[in-house]
């Protein structure tokens, strides 16, 4: 087992979850995106490339990656059943953490709230206190939009004014603010730290500060280039986003159901404000990182940050997620570790807030040139014997093949060896120190390689800053030739016809007659839509529905179905051997 020890005691945890955020940020190429805070935390993490949840639906991802187990085990595919009352009493990765000493808080959307998560949140069982919501979040769906007409709407398309906030601020902010308090009421001699910290935005509705709005002037926003379904795409991989249909800035555009497409002009509406309630959660995403290392927390603190699931933003004519496309299914990823991702540096050196309106336009994507990154594909049910392993707890074995009676397993991998051999892959890291008073300047070389999980310590000399000046490349799904990693990744999406209808997008569990099982590879995507019967939990895979297999190497965007072309048929059949075969047939180690 890789131990990490980065002090004398076992470091904290910071574990950043934001609502619906595909990986639109400058740290993952998008150079367009205004996201100074979280393109640091890139430029000192390890950023996974290509990762994946188990469903692009909140509670049944959050489900997964919080119990390291796939919805077929949570039985968690919609926004109404609650694990522990439907599978068994599993042990979560916040719970893992507070059974061995840990103090542990939930702010914001960690669980998906409500009856889903035992409407606490999952507490007592995972947290030390009762999960904290902003109280502004009352508000939520309230109309509180201005339109043209003087008259308050339920808008899809929101950006505020404080004057015309509610509470004066929006649930976001009051989180951050209480993720602040926490961590600047807290000592380093107490009990270590897993403070989880959910974000809404950008989820729907795009309410966010309207001044973030002005980072992307309309004449700047670009639409997706295939708004058209697939070709050759079965019925029921499409989602008609009922879910946006509601909202009353929607409604007035009279859209036809299920396939309509919204208006050119509004699309770029949708775009603006995605972007900009991105650059909203940035802001605060910063402020949170700032108070970590203003604290002296930084140094002890393992951060992660990523999406619950993917978003369309009108690719293949998708609005929001509830599909199986790859665009629904990525997420944004990424893992600092103190000493083995970026050196320890004095406090307030590590994550010094930036504000994008102070920032010259050239450098709000200063950090976002080439981070340490990886290809290699990851799944978000990893996460938890990850963080076990990086923070030396006992990491659950993988589950059995009947796992409901098992409280602690998992159905992931840990992938503390990608992050030490990608580390190590960094042959020379150069650093510059300059004293801020005397502006002299001393040059250090401090090889990586050779430290792997262990403490480079604290650049001691009294008032320097320091900076990282190598380059940092990118890995492979063989990172190095050291670590075979796995083949492939699954998902799933429940259906409650073939054809769309108003529950299509999130069918409760009775309401379930077929499952579609995805699979994606290092070129592919292959998927199967299979009868399902939601009373034995079981999936008949002799009654097929549907097929789809996107060749990425030929077609980048998945614009095309494949499955029925005489060239891939040879193809296919290996596919949907190896999608049967499941996630235990591409686990680290197996041929």
């Amino acid at each position: 087992m890789l131990s990490i020890c980065l002090e004398l005691s076992r470091p904290n945890v910071l574990f950043l979850v934001v609502d619906d955020l595909r990986p639109k940020l400058g740290c993952y190429g998008e150079t367009n995106m205004v996201t100074p805070n979280i393109d640091q935390l890139a430029a000192k993490s390890l950023v996974f490339e290509r990762a994946y949840v188990q469903q692009a639906l909140c509670s049944p991802s959050r489900t997964s990656f919080l119990t390291g187990r796939r919805p077929d085990t949570t039985r968690t595919y919609d926004l109404h059943v609650y694990f522990r009352d439907i599978a068994g009493n599993y042990t979560t990765l916040p719970q893992h953490f507070k059974n061995n000493g840990y103090i542990t808080q939930s702010v914001g959307k960690i669980f998906h709230p409500g009856s889903t998560s035992g409407n606490t949140d999952d507490y007592p069982f995972s947290w030390t206190f009762p999960a904290r919501h902003a109280p502004s979040l009352k508000y939520f769906y309230d109309k509180i939009c201005p339109g043209p007409d003087g008259k308050l709407y339920d808008n899809a398309v929101c950006p505020l004014e404080r004057s015309q906030i509610p509470s004066g601020k929006l649930p976001d902010e009051e989180n951050a603010d209480f993720a602040v308090s926490f961590l600047q009421n807290r000592s380093v001699d107490q009990k270590p730290f897993f403070l989880a910290l959910g974000f809404h935005k950008p989820h729907l509705p795009f309410r966010y500060d309207a001044k973030y709005k002005d980072l992307y002037p309309l004449s700047k926003i670009q639409l997706a280039d295939n708004q058209n379904v697939p070709m050759m795409m079965p019925y029921v991989s499409f989602s008609p986003w009922n879910n946006l249909r509601r909202f009353q800035d929607i409604i007035a555009l009279n859209v036809s159901w299920p396939f309509g497409a919204i208006p050119t002009d509004f699309q770029y509406l949708m775009r603006q404000s995605y972007s900009a309630a991105t650059s909203y959660t940035d802001a605060l995403v910063g402020r949170v990182l700032a108070a970590l290392d203003q604290s002296g927390f930084a140094n002890n603190t393992i951060v992660t940050f990523h999406g619950d699931h993917g978003w369309l933003l009108g690719e293949h004519m998708e609005w929001t997620k509830h599909t199986n496309f790859d665009l629904a299914l990525r997420i944004p990823l990424m893992f600092h570790v103190p000493g083995v991702t970026a050196p320890k540096l004095l406090p307030g050196k590590t994550f010094p807030f930036k504000d994008a309106f102070e920032l010259p336009v050239n450098e709000h994507t200063s950090d976002t040139k080439d981070p340490l990154s990886t290809d290699g594909l990851v799944e978000a049910v990893d996460m938890y014997a990850t963080l076990s392993e990086l923070a030396g707890l006992d990491i659950p074995p993988t589950c059995s093949s009947n796992p409901f009676d098992e409280a602690f397993c998992t159905e992931g991998a840990s992938f503390a060896s990608l992050i030490k051999s990608v580390s190590e892959d960094v042959t020379t890291a150069s650093y510059i120190t300059s004293d801020v008073r005397n502006s002299s300047y001393q040059i250090m070389d401090t090889n990586i390689a050779s430290t792997g999980f262990t403490d480079m310590g604290i650049v001691s000399s009294k008032g320097t800053d320091v900076t990282r000046m190598s380059t940092r490349h990118r890995g492979s799904n063989v990172i190095g030739s050291k670590v075979q990693w796995k083949r492939a990744v699954f998902s799933q999406y429940p259906r409650p016809s073939y054809y769309p209808s108003n529950t299509t997008i999130a069918p409760q569990l009775f309401e379930t007659i077929i499952m579609g099982y995805t699979m994606r590879t290092d070129k592919h995507r292959y998927t199967e839509w299979v009868a399902y019967d939601h009373t034995t939990f079981s999936a008949n895979w002799t009654h097929v529905y549907a097929r789809e297999l996107y060749d990425y190497s030929a077609d980048p965007e998945g614009n095309f179905n494949v499955v029925d072309v005489p060239a891939y048929s040879d193809l296919a059949v290996q596919l949907a051997q190896q999608l049967r075969d499941g996630w235990r047939s591409v686990l680290p180690g197996t041929s």
